[in-house]
């Protein structure tokens, strides 16, 4: 899956911010639009930061899909 899509998906659930550290690591941060949660995730390059938190996506939409059963 390419990168914009991921980001696209991404927007749907979460605002999202993107910076860069003194060290040259990329640090990406997801705020929760309906309850403000946050979780940053920190790679080497954006790609990396934006696969973790699209894994991080898909094993929060598995359990939310767990618990309503």
């Amino acid at each position: 899956m390419r990168n914009t899509t991921k980001l696209k998906v991404l927007l749907l659930k979460y605002t999202v911010s993107l910076d860069l550290d003194d060290d040259g690591c990329f640090v990406l941060l997801l705020t929760d639009k309906s309850n403000n949660d946050m979780k940053q995730f920190e790679g080497k390059s954006y790609s990396q930061v934006l696969a973790f938190a699209y894994s991080f996506l898909l094993r929060e939409l598995k359990n939310q899909e767990k618990e309503s059963r």
